[in-house]
Formats: C-alpha cells, structure tokens, sequence
C-alpha cells in the first residue's frame, strides 16, 4: 500500500499543475506531501536515489515544469546568494574523495543532498520568488496547521497513532510527555510536530494581524487561530512554544518600534553557539552547573548528555575538519564490538561530522543568508504592504528553524522551499535595481 500511494503521488503533482496555477500547485504538493504522505523510503532501480514523500514531489514538479511551464526554467540565474546551498549539495563528493570511500559513493551522496535540500530550494528560486508566491505558502503552511489541529487534538485523547493506524508501521515508541501521549500525527516525532505547528501557528497570527484572512468557512479567523493555538498546545513541544514566542516577539517588536534588533541578537547568539561547539570550547558543563540552582538536576541530565556527545563528537570532527569524515556512520565513536557510543541529536553536529566545516558553514548560511538578506533590503521602516510583513514572518519562522537545527536534526522540505523563495525576493528586487518601497509596489500588484 504504502509503494502504490508513493507511486500514485508523481503524477498527482503533475495533475496539481493542469489544476491550479503554478505558485498554488507547488504550495499544495509539497505541504500535502510533508503532512500526509507516509514515512517511506526505497530506492529506485538502477539509480542511486532515495524514492520518498519529498523526492517524489520534487522530481513530480520537475516533470510538470518540463511539460508545462519549460520557460520558467529560463527565469533561474545563478547568483553569489546561491552559492552556500550549491557547496552544501556538492560537499558529499569530496567528504566520499577525501575518505577513499569512491566517486559512487561521492555521486549518491550528492544527488540525495540535493534532491533534499537543492531542488526545494531551486524550486522556490523559480515559483515563490516575489511577495504573492510567499504569500501563498504562507496560507497553505497555515491550512496545513489547520488541518492537522484536529488530528493533534484527536491523537492525544485517543492515543492512537494515525500514521500507524494508516500506513500500519510508526517511525518510533510511543512519546509521552507531561503526563499524557505526544502526538506525532503523520510526522516522524513530537518533536517535528512541534516545529512544524509552530510555523502555522505564526503564519496563522501574522495573516490575522495583516487582515489578510478575516474569516474560513464563515468563522472569524480570531477564533480560528486560537483553536490553532490551542492544538499547538496539546503537541507538548517546550521548545516549539519558546521558538512561537520568539517569533511573535521579533515581528510585532520590528512593527511597533521599527527595529530588527531581537533578530540580529537571536542569529548572533546561534553563531556563537555554533562558533564554541565547533572549537571544542562550548561551556556545557558551567551552563549545567548554574542551571542545577534552579531545576531538578534530573531533568537536566538529557541536557548534559546532549553537551557532553556534542564536544566528543566535535573533537573527533576536528581530526577531518575540512570536509569531514563522510557517510556509513564513520563521524560516530564505537566501542568494541562495534556498538556506537555517541548520538547525532543536532544537524549543526551531524553536517560538521559528515561534511566538516565546509558543509557546516554552508548549510547554515544557506538557511540564514535568506533571512539577513530580507531583514537588510526590507528593513520593518519599509513595511508598508501586508505582503511584506507576511514574508518578514516567513523569514522569522526560518530563522527559528534553523535554531531548532543547533538542538534537533530533523530536515523540512518546505523550509528550504521558503529559503529560496526569499533569496528570489531579494534577487529580484536587485534586478529591477528599485529602492525597497518601489520594488515592494511592483511584486505586490
């Protein structure tokens, strides 16, 4: 069953483009597929590619665009600003060179780092590059949280998985937390649920906040948007509810008082972080020291295990520092016997170890070059249009994202979507060679 709806979905998304309009079809392919689609994977005969929910809703576009919209394709130039995600997809080949794993391996490797994060990205470069494509993926990143409110709701009193119950296989056990179930819905964990509400939530406020949506199915959107609220409560994803916080804050803070200022402080504090933990010199164990004065030195004990794999792990990234130690689990520690020791939690860790420094740096860049880039040639002084507030909120919601990847290692297609489409925002606002204000007046007609 679950072979023929991964099967059934390719040409699904090219039926999406005889449907809809262009910008519509993409938002719809890839939010259906990341919320519904089952978590499996196989690989295809003969090619050296990973067939799963998000490969087959970028390869399902692809085709639609060589049939349909081949011009679009002509729209695409390469620019300095696409330079981090094109080191990123190219850095397993030297990382599989530079360990002897061979040029297979090397070219495997790539095209699976690029089907997961460069097409997205390509394919926002492409469709969602002005303030109306990011708009339109803010409304379906909103309907998608809203579809999946009740389902979230429905799995925490029920305690039933519907993946499980649907495609007849879970990704994990059972998540309890606080007391009560976790629900994981479609997704691979709580965790990933958590992140993913989230950014639904946020869009939900800022489309409520700009009057873009006033009401669905007759029903204020205050109304919706608190319900929305309410299932993001019952994910029981702490960090997902700091990350919404934050988010909220930066946008209205950036409205009220014109300033990007909680913004740069945020990006500031994750480089350094990150800067620490690639050196070897992060104060992990100060951090819990202090923390012990105030929480239960138990629940800090995940934390401190989180710290203490990080630095081992660093250290031994460190002996491969440029492009890492390559795939098959060769940036771990193993005792003997061959049992690892060590637990990749975070993709700041996992890039560093794979990849090295090299693809560390660049798949950061990647995600938050999009955001500093937005936040400098729109600054909130020229957010004068309910587009380009939608699409600041975009960009917060990256940049949250990308801090929940210091902690967490769980890749979101529709992310690096939003990447692109950002970076083609402000590509385009470069072309046309405008000041902010006329270039906002003409994407948003």
């Amino acid at each position: 069953m679950n072979t023929l709806i991964m099967y059934a979905w390719f040409p699904i998304v090219v039926y999406l483009f005889i449907r809809f309009p262009p910008q519509r079809a993409v938002v719809i392919s890839f939010v259906t597929a990341w919320l519904f689609l089952p978590l499996a994977a196989f690989k295809l005969p003969g090619i050296p590619l990973e067939y799963n929910k998000m490969s087959a809703t970028c390869l399902g576009i692809l085709l639609a665009t060589c049939l349909y919209d081949v011009r679009r394709f002509r729209t695409f130039s390469f620019s300095w600003f696409d330079l981090p995600i094109a080191i990123w997809c190219l850095c397993p080949f030297a990382s599989s060179m530079t360990n002897g794993l061979g040029a297979y391996d090397g070219v495997s490797s790539t095209i699976a780092q690029t089907m997961s994060w460069g097409v997205p990205y390509f394919l926002g470069r492409i469709y969602l590059n002005n303030f109306s494509g990011l708009r339109q993926l803010a409304i379906g990143i909103f309907w998608g949280g809203l579809i999946y409110a009740p389902l979230c709701i429905l799995e925490t009193a029920t305690r039933i998985n519907l993946h499980g119950l649907i495609y007849r296989f879970t990704a994990g056990a059972a998540d309890l937390r606080y007391g009560g179930y976790r629900p994981s819905v479609f997704l691979q964990n709580g965790l990933t649920l958590g992140v993913w509400m989230m950014f639904a939530t946020l869009m939900g406020i800022i489309l409520w906040r700009t009057k873009t949506v006033k009401q669905v199915r007759n029903v204020p959107i205050s109304w919706i948007v608190f319900f929305l609220l309410t299932a993001f409560v019952f994910v029981k994803a702490t960090g997902a509810y700091f990350l919404l916080i934050v988010a909220v804050t930066i946008v209205i803070a950036a409205q009220l008082y014109g300033t990007g200022l909680l913004l740069w402080f945020l990006i500031g504090g994750m480089l350094l972080y990150l800067y620490l933990g690639v050196i070897g010199d992060f104060p992990g164990q100060e951090i819990i020291d202090f923390l012990a004065n105030f929480i239960d030195p138990d629940r800090l004990q995940s934390l401190g295990f989180r710290f203490m794999n990080e630095e081992v792990l660093s250290a031994k990234a460190r002996q491969q520092i440029l492009f890492g130690w390559g795939g098959y689990g060769r940036n771990q520690l193993y005792k003997e016997g061959g049992y690892a020791i060590t637990i990749t939690d975070s993709l700041w860790i996992i890039a560093f170890g794979v990849n090295g420094l090299v693809g560390l740096i660049s798949v950061f860049t990647a995600l938050l070059l999009p955001v500093l880039g937005f936040w400098f040639f729109y600054p909130p002084a020229s957010w004068s249009h309910p587009n380009i507030v939608i699409t600041a909120a975009i960009a917060v919601g990256l940049a949250m994202y990308t801090l929940d990847c210091t902690l967490n290692a769980f890749p979101n297609s529709v992310f690096t979507l939003a990447s692109g489409g950002l970076t083609g925002v402000i590509l385009n606002r470069q072309l046309q060679g405008l000041p902010a204000r006329q270039s906002i007046i003409r994407q948003t007609r």
